[in-house]
């Protein structure tokens, strides 16, 4: 993901006709705005559940990895 703004200057102006908000069961979320010229500008987030292991020792100093795993 962009750590920086986009700039979407081709909907400045318009007039919006609906918005509407989307949530799915899974992980996506959207939102759609439709405009009264006939287009709609849609955006969306989905997100995806990641597992990982390590082994690592500890003790006075910084944790050490020994051995990751599932990566």
């Amino acid at each position: 993901m962009s750590a920086h703004p986009v700039d979407c200057p081709e909907i400045i102006g318009k007039t919006v006709k609906s918005l509407k908000l989307y949530s799915t069961a899974g992980t996506l979320e959207e939102v759609v705005i439709e405009f009264t010229d006939g287009t709609s500008f849609t955006a969306s987030c989905e997100s995806h559940l990641t597992t990982k292991a390590s082994l690592i020792r500890t003790g006075s100093a910084a944790p050490e990895t020994l051995k990751s795993y599932l990566e």
